[in-house]
């Protein structure tokens, strides 16, 4: 087997989240959420602007750990000045969103609507499928940041099965 034909990716390491200020988005994710704080750095100079491929890039940015191991790395940039916000929604090339499964769709739901994020649509129940059974619905953060909800489905015990 040639070299070209061996690439193999190892695993997944983090999801980055560019945010418009990293103190409240800290306190949702940790907070709401529920996540557990892991470390804050701070990249600025050719390291960031190597890394990112933004000249001038400098960043102040905060990892989280969700129950599971899967971290979230929330990057407020300070520069460059000329920074836009994009209002991308779902459908939208580019895109992206992460699914977080929760035990209680309806009581986060609650925690949210406190905290300025919406929900996209209504819950709705999948009917076929791998996640057959649970309960999805989107939400959106006050930058626009989309993650989608995903109530664990609930097993059928023997008594709620006919035979």
């Amino acid at each position: 087997m040639s070299s070209t034909n061996s690439f193999q990716i190892a695993g997944a390491d983090h999801t980055g989240i560019t945010v418009s200020n990293l103190e409240r988005s800290l306190v949702f994710w940790r907070d709401v959420l529920g996540f557990e704080f892991s470390h804050t750095a701070h990249q600025k100079g050719e390291l960031a602007q190597e890394i990112t491929g933004v000249e001038g890039a400098e960043i102040k940015l905060a990892v989280l750990r969700a129950p599971g191991g899967h971290k979230i790395e929330l990057l407020e940039y300070l520069a460059p000045a000329d920074r836009k916000r994009a209002d991308i929604r779902p459908c939208d090339v580019g895109s992206l969103h992460v699914a977080l499964l929760v035990h209680d769709l309806d009581s986060v739901l609650e925690r949210i609507a406190a905290s300025d994020w919406k929900a996209g649509g209504k819950p709705q129940t999948l009917q076929s499928g791998p996640n057959a059974g649970k309960r999805v619905v989107y939400v959106r953060d006050p930058d626009g940041t989309t993650i989608e909800l995903m109530q664990i489905a609930k097993e059928s015990s023997s008594t709620d099965v006919a035979d």
